[in-house]
């Protein structure tokens, strides 16, 4: 009976064996077939398109950046959306924003006529010493000299007296209404082929940037 049992034990390690080692494929494959060449290779999809990129170039396919195009004023932001979808991102891989400029008053220092004016101006304020941007909106003070913004006109006005009264000659407070909403297209984590296909468009799209 032992004997029997010992032969049984034996025979059952060998077909064990024999199956594991693939001897009794294509009838009774052997475990984790598919695991092995050529059988991993024949399972593929499509091997023929698999190719193994160098790693300097997978890094770079694999890089991530975030771009943006704008801003967009509401005429324009349609067709700037029509272009972006004309470029074939998966849905929810760009995304639309909207920012509403506040009103703010500012201590404005003029509105020069042309550009020998404002060239004029712009260095007699570097003379003086005061901190300036050139605003191109609201339209009724575009091309004009804003040296400094604030919440209130009491801010504001406290501003330009603590200017001077010699440097603070033609500066005057003004209120500076909300401007129109302004749009930006965000692609937040676009490859090597999405940043391609947004070259191609044209459209301006650059690191994005941070709004309040």
């Amino acid at each position: 009976m032992l004997r029997a049992l010992l032969a049984l034990a034996v025979a059952a390690n060998a077909l064990f064996f024999a199956w594991t080692q693939g001897w009794f494929a294509p009838v009774w494959p052997a475990p984790n077939s598919g695991l092995r060449e050529p059988g991993r290779i024949g399972a593929q999809l499509r091997p023929e398109t698999v190719v193994v990129l160098p790693a300097a170039s997978a890094a770079r396919a694999l890089a991530l950046a975030c771009l943006e195009s704008g801003p967009y004023g509401d005429a324009e932001i349609a067709g700037a959306v029509a272009a972006l979808e004309s470029a074939g991102l998966d849905a929810g891989s760009w995304q639309r924003e909207q920012v509403q400029s506040p009103g703010y008053w500012a201590v404005f220092a003029g509105r020069p006529a042309d550009a020998a004016a404002r060239r004029a101006r712009a260095e007699e304020l570097q003379r003086l010493a005061l901190p300036y941007e050139q605003v191109d909106e609201p339209a009724e003070l575009a091309g004009g000299f804003v040296l400094s913004r604030h919440a209130s006109q009491e801010a504001a006005a406290r501003a330009l007296a603590a200017i001077g009264a010699k440097a603070s000659a033609g500066l005057r407070v003004v209120a500076v209404p909300a401007g129109p909403p302004r749009h930006w297209l965000r692609v937040p984590a676009a490859n090597a082929e999405v940043q391609a296909r947004l070259a191609a468009l044209d459209r301006g799209f650059r690191p994005c940037a941070e709004r309040p």
